[in-house]
């Protein structure tokens, strides 16, 4: 599981990091000291856990952990056992009181991991796969026939992936790195934090956007030397 510690306390932030990294089921990505630097880095880059104080100046832990995405597993970290109460209201996967206790620091870990891969599980039943020409989407408790040709793009919305075909568009429950995975690479490109299109549908693009039919993608900062070296030779 990718995570990051977001925590104002250098000496907070030092003490979780030396667990974590004694943990071989978690990969540390990122360390921030407040919630704006960790909200920035999340825009780009996929996070599975968060151990996040609840004590910081400007945007707390609670108020940040309110917007950010379900499918992101948050174990809070604070010195006051009061705040145990607040942490549930997010659905805090648990509370750590520092200094934290290694045991207690791994029963919470595990929770997490039990956790992530039930929420894969759910993925994974949510794709069915055909062949190297289709799959199976389930939505609306029916499942759809995707033909890879025909997806003009994926969009990521929170919890939920939109997949936009010419003339409809299919809603799934899923992470858009997931479904990334599972699709053909030689046709289909990340280009954004939101958005994965298919190469073959492009019309035209500049140095910052795509252009597909009507629909106008821009492309991120992160992504675009990659998508203009890899696009160019694909062409």
């Amino acid at each position: 599981m990718n995570c990051i510690i977001v925590d104002d306390e250098p000496l907070a932030r030092e003490a979780i990091e030396i667990l974590v990294k004694d943990t071989s089921q978690l990969n540390l990505t990122g360390m921030f000291n407040n919630a704006i630097g960790a909200s920035k880095f999340m825009e780009e880059n996929p996070v599975d856990l968060i151990f996040l104080d609840i004590q910081m100046p400007g945007i707390t832990g609670i108020e940040f952990a309110h917007n950010i995405s379900k499918r992101t597993l948050v174990i809070f970290t604070t010195a006051y056992t009061e705040y145990a109460l607040d942490s549930y209201e997010v659905d805090a996967i648990d509370y750590l009181i520092k200094p934290v206790d290694p045991e207690r620091f791994h029963k919470a870990v595990n929770k997490a991991i039990a956790y992530h891969s039930l929420l894969l599980k759910e993925e994974k039943e949510n794709i069915e796969a055909g062949n190297t020409e289709y799959f199976f989407v389930k939505s609306e408790r029916r499942y759809f026939k995707i033909n890879y040709k025909d997806i003009l793009f994926i969009e990521g919305l929170k919890d939920y992936v939109i997949i936009q075909l010419d003339e409809q568009r299919v809603i799934t429950r899923m992470n858009l790195k997931n479904i990334f995975e599972l699709l053909p690479k030689h046709d289909f490109l990340r280009v954004n934090k939101s958005y994965i299109v298919n190469t073959k549908h492009i019309d035209s693009f500049d140095n910052n956007d795509i252009f597909i039919k009507t629909h106008e993608i821009a492309i991120g900062n992160t992504y675009r030397d990659a998508f203009f070296e890899t696009f160019m030779r694909m062409g």
